[in-house]
């Protein structure tokens, strides 16, 4: 059994040049007192290249129409169960206002995938109008899927800056086993590039702990995240919904086993990344009410409280048990403020708390 110095001297290893052997090591540690020593030493990681500040992100989940069928999630398109909307464009800058009157430095607008020109247009405008409301003032991540480069090069000009596409699995086999035919691992990979060469700040991740997925495939995407020379990570454990293909290979699902996976992810990513922005999931709050706070202390840095109008909340379930569904944004806000300081950290309001890796490879 490894002790603390063998782990000190693996994860020096790790963070001066990592490989998939030494990172799977590091993933398949359990014991208690070895995985604190692991987020410990993320946490310092963080502290000498982010800091201590935690930045928000306020989210608004606009639709649940999508037209992919992926095998995991909750709003698939095959899922009838699931009542559809799409917030209108004047209710999507009633929550962008939210967010700047709140000095929320940043948003997300994020929705179900698609890609017809009735909806990249209405994306277009928004923007625009996000831009002036805030005077160029409020940052934009965008995740909002797959779409052609010339998509991508116009949302940018029109005021978003960072875009999420998580990868899932870099894992092409595995990719084409929990995405029915018409999923191509290869386009999403074109999106990523295109996402790059239209100047976003760029994000990605991993669906973590999976029906079939090892922590080596898992060592292995750190490893691809590195490779991209991704500016952010937003990654989270995989959480059942009963409503989805891929919950009827689940049968051995323990939420326990799946947040200390996402937190030992989180930590590892960190000491291979360094000074990326790593998101702390609402995933990691559905598995435990400290799961976000538990997320900044292995090494995340950004939050994302969820600002949408509670008329839709539920409508928009990747998983079951999402948290904050009849919490409001006020409410909301307040709680992790107060969480957050309880933790030693600081919620730093009014600054778009870029990537530093995207800072220092652009300079």
């Amino acid at each position: 059994m490894m002790d603390k110095k063998e782990l000190f001297s693996l994860l020096d290893n790790i963070s001066r040049s990592p490989d998939p052997e030494s990172i799977k090591k590091a993933l398949d540690i359990t014991d208690p007192l070895l995985l604190d020593t692991l987020y410990g030493y993320a946490y310092d990681v963080k502290l000498r290249n982010v800091g201590s500040n935690v930045y928000f992100r306020g989210i608004i989940e606009f639709s649940n129409i999508c037209v992919k069928d992926c095998y995991y999630c909750g709003i698939r398109k095959s899922n009838t169960n699931t009542k559809r909307y799409e917030l209108t464009e004047d209710e999507i800058i009633t929550e962008a206002k939210w967010c700047y009157a709140n000095k929320y430095g940043s948003l997300v607008l994020q929705s179900g995938e698609r890609s017809d020109s009735a909806f990249t247009d209405k994306i277009e405008r928004v923007l625009l109008k996000i831009r002036e409301l805030s005077s160029g003032g409020l940052g934009v991540t965008l995740s909002l899927g797959e779409q052609d480069a010339g998509t991508y090069k116009r949302w940018f000009d029109a005021g978003a800056h960072r875009y999420l596409l998580r990868i899932e699995t870099s894992n092409k086999a595995l990719y084409e086993k929990i995405h029915p035919a018409g999923h191509s691992f290869e386009r999403r990979l074109e999106c990523l590039h295109a996402l790059r060469e239209s100047g976003y700040q760029v994000g990605t991740g991993a669906l973590i702990g999976f029906p079939g997925q090892t922590t080596a495939d898992l060592a292995r995407d750190i490893l691809f995240f590195k490779d991209i020379d991704a500016d952010m990570i937003g990654m989270g454990p995989y959480v059942v919904h009963d409503e989805t293909p891929m919950a009827k290979q689940a049968a051995d699902y323990d939420p326990a086993v799946q947040l200390e996976l996402g937190l030992k992810m989180i930590a590892l990513t960190r000491i291979v990344l360094k000074d990326v922005n790593i998101a702390s999931t609402t995933a990691l709050q559905a598995l435990s009410d400290t799961g976000r706070e538990r997320g900044l202390k292995a090494g995340a840095n950004i939050i994302m409280p969820n600002v949408t109008d509670l008329a839709y909340r539920t409508g928009y379930q990747l998983y079951q048990n999402k948290p904050g569904i009849d919490e409001n944004a006020e409410e909301q806000r307040r709680n992790l403020e107060n969480n957050i300081k309880s933790i030693g950290e600081r919620v730093c309001y009014g600054l778009w708390g870029d990537s530093l890796h995207f800072k220092k490879r652009t300079e």
